[in-house]
């Protein structure tokens, strides 16, 4: 299966509840099996976040992020260049 048949990329965030003081490591390489955190020791793209306090937080899920590890809309433009590719298809 090539990238063009694994269908479209994950388009929203994930919403995670932390724990205040709790550390996660989040992946930003696209190759974990437990998004959005690493599953891989040696992730070069691991980015650590120490919850400063117990909140909900929006983990980016596309990758495209420009302040990992947080969501910050990008997965807006891979969603209307996805839609667009699609309907060209067509």
């Amino acid at each position: 299966m090539d990238a063009e048949d694994a269908g479209p990329p994950p388009y929203f965030p994930i919403a995670w509840d932390v724990e205040e003081g709790q550390t996660y490591e989040w992946c930003g390489c696209k190759e974990t099996k437990t998004p959005p955190f690493c599953d891989k020791g040696d992730c070069k793209e691991r980015v650590l976040y120490q919850a400063p306090l117990t909140d909900t937080v929006y983990f980016c899920h596309c990758k495209e992020t420009k302040d990992p590890p947080f969501c910050d809309g990008s997965h807006a433009r891979l969603l209307r260049e996805f839609i667009k590719k699609r309907n060209n298809q067509e």
